[in-house]
């Protein structure tokens, strides 16, 4: 009957897993990044709030300095090195060459169509507001930044995915706040590129555990350091106090919009750590939960 039980499971640990919800829930990434265009590009309070955080980016890079600026627009380069280093180790160390492959072809698909999504959308219609006319959305740092992470997200074990969620998360937060204080991109084009990078990789995971999944075992949270719900609980505490933080200070020049130096900026790195790591948050408790369901079905 051990026998028998034995075999049973390790059948069931590569029995082929239901796109519904990686679908359902890139189609949530699909709305949220519509949503940030439509609001932040073709409405005239979502444009004041966007160019206000760019324009007022300034203060910050000047507080910075020159040389902090430089090395900050380092980070999305960087991040691109090191994920692949580290894909590189776990494609050697365990010959996890499909989930390399699909991992990858996902973070060159992300890149690429936010190239062709850059250069298809028309200019930013004229709502009243002074600002550059050319679209900018969405970023292509953020995006080569995101798209690094989630490579290694992809192709570590569940043992290791919620410390790296959250890491990945924590790089890909820095590297878009950096392109904000060097006033390469708009907030929005940063939340886009997160947005655009989980659908992406919603679709590499589906692939992941259909194709190559045998791998992608659920031992339990408290079974290594990486798997902790404190990962997932730091990512959802910094996840409300940003939201938190971004919804008063808008709160604050509600009464006199024109009447900042700084809370426009700082409310726009607020909404990049709230989605980013809203979105890492979603990420360990979706992938979590369906390693689990497939083990148990």
């Amino acid at each position: 009957m051990k026998k028998h039980a034995d075999r049973r499971h390790k059948g069931n640990s590569r029995l082929p897993v239901s796109a519904a919800p990686f679908g359902a829930a890139a189609a949530v990434c699909l709305a949220g990044l519509v949503t940030t265009y439509v609001f932040f590009v073709k409405s005239t309070a979502g444009q004041f709030l966007d160019e206000s955080a760019l324009v007022e980016a300034a203060v910050a890079r000047r507080f910075l300095g020159s040389q902090s600026a430089q090395i900050l627009d380092l980070l999305p380069v960087t991040s691109a090195v090191i994920a692949a280093f580290v894909v590189l180790f776990v494609t050697l160390a365990r010959r996890r060459w499909k989930a390399a492959g699909i991992a990858l072809a996902a973070m060159a698909a992300a890149n690429l169509s936010t190239q062709l999504i850059k250069a298809g959308l028309p200019n930013r219609p004229d709502m009243g507001v002074t600002t550059l006319a050319l679209n900018s959305l969405p970023s292509g740092h953020s995006t080569l930044a995101a798209s690094a992470a989630a490579a290694v997200f992809l192709v570590v074990s569940p043992r290791w995915r919620p410390a790296t969620a959250f890491l990945g998360s924590s790089y890909a937060v820095l590297a878009g706040i950096s392109t904000l204080i060097n006033q390469w991109h708009r907030p929005a084009d940063v939340l886009a590129a997160f947005f655009l990078v989980s659908i992406w990789t919603l679709a590499a995971a589906w692939l992941i555990l259909r194709c190559d999944g045998g791998w992608n075992v659920w031992l339990g949270s408290n079974q290594h350091w990486a798997t902790s719900r404190w990962w997932g609980f730091i990512s959802g505490i910094f996840t409300v106090l940003a939201s938190t933080a971004t919804a008063l200070l808008l709160h604050s020049v509600s009464g006199n919009p024109t009447d900042s130096t700084t809370r426009y900026f700082l409310s726009g790195v607020g909404a990049i750590v709230a989605v980013g790591y809203g979105l890492a948050l979603a990420g360990i408790l979706f992938m979590n939960h369906q390693v689990r369901r497939r083990q148990s079905g």
